[in-house]
């Protein structure tokens, strides 16, 4: 049982770093940028609190676990904003040797459990895992806009780049979600 618990605690000290890790965003008001465990608790919060928007089918407990999961990765790979330029292969490739040895710390039956759940959130074919990118890709536009754009004018998006690059995304796990977010982007770069 000693080292079974060891090797759970290593786990969850090693996933305290993902504290350090600061995203593109910023939270709400500007006040300063969110780090990627801020990011994945406020997923899960997204998560229970818009369920009603997931398509039949989808097992919010599974998303949820998903969620907590998904940027532990970031500890080694560091985050990869989605208006940012960087090569997708090399991260792609940096976030796999990250799960290896993240997951890789905890005790074999849970090490498979996470890896399979952060495995089909990457690969996002699973109706949970559908939802829960739906979910990754509409929390920072909804950060941005209550942000006086937050991270958008650093990186000089577009309106286009935005419908490109999530609106898919989101639209494919939660329509509902798009038809609500979209108007507000419009209404939001037609001001600038």
């Amino acid at each position: 049982m000693s080292d079974r618990l060891d090797r759970q605690l290593a786990f969850l000290i090693e996933a305290d770093r993902l504290k350090r890790i600061d995203r593109a965003s910023w939270i709400t008001g500007r006040i300063r940028r969110e780090n990627s465990a801020e990011h994945s608790w406020h997923l899960t919060l997204f998560a229970l609190t818009l369920a009603d928007q997931a398509p039949d089918g989808v097992r919010i407990d599974r998303v949820i676990r998903m969620l907590i999961l998904h940027d532990l990765v970031e500890i080694d790979a560091g985050d990869a904003p989605v208006h940012g330029t960087y090569d997708s292969e090399a991260l792609a490739l940096a976030e796999q040797a990250a799960a290896d040895r993240i997951f890789g710390l905890l005790p074999d039956d849970l090490a498979t459990e996470f890896r399979a759940l952060w495995d089909e959130f990457e690969a996002a074919e699973s109706p949970d895992a559908v939802f829960a990118k739906a979910l990754d890709r509409f929390q920072p536009p909804v950060l941005n806009l209550h942000s006086e754009g937050g991270s958008w004018p650093e990186y000089n998006v577009t309106e286009d780049q935005i419908r490109t690059r999530v609106g898919h995304k989101i639209t494919k796990g939660a329509p509902g979600l798009w038809d609500w977010l979209s108007p507000k982007i419009t209404e939001f770069f037609g001001r600038r």
